[in-house]
């Protein structure tokens, strides 16, 4: 008699047991759920799901949270989200202006290698004057633009 009862209450526990969702299943049904946000991960081990990734903000780590918890099976969750900080802008690249001695001297330099074509320098400002053939004026204007001028003044003719 006690040998019935006890495989009895083997038996009963061991049903109860595969009635309980598996891990597996439990995280398919929270992915179902989270679907929509790619950013957030769920992982569940023995009821506890964990969630990584990044939230937009503290009202939504929240929410996805109490999705998580809601779901069968889950015994607790862990979330270790973290929020997503603010778009940054990044800081501005320092722009080199060479001064106009230097500038003057690398200018003619460029300038000499295309005939009919001259340039004057003042307080950082290439002015270009001049005939120039359409094909030149991109690789002119482009080598000018390496030397750092604070701006450069296309006046030139297109022959």
């Amino acid at each position: 008699m006690k040998i019935k009862s006890i495989l009895l209450g083997i038996g009963l526990f061991v049903s109860l047991a595969a009635c309980a969702p598996k891990d597996a299943d439990i995280e398919k049904a929270i992915s179902e759920k989270l679907s929509d946000t790619p950013n957030i991960q769920v992982t569940v081990h023995e009821g506890v799901a964990t969630i990584t990734g990044t939230c937009d903000d503290e009202i939504f780590k929240k929410n996805i949270e109490k999705s998580v918890r809601a779901t069968k099976g889950v015994k607790s969750v862990v979330n270790t989200c973290e929020i997503a900080r603010a778009n940054q802008e990044p800081a501005a690249a320092t722009v080199v202006i060479n001064s106009d001695a230097e500038l003057d001297k690398s200018i003619h330099k460029v300038v000499d290698a295309y005939d009919g074509v001259s340039a004057t320098i003042v307080g950082g400002v290439v002015t270009l004057t001049g005939d120039i053939k359409r094909d030149q004026l991109p690789n002119l204007i482009k080598s000018v633009q390496e030397l750092k001028p604070k701006k450069v003044e296309n006046k030139l003719t297109i022959k």
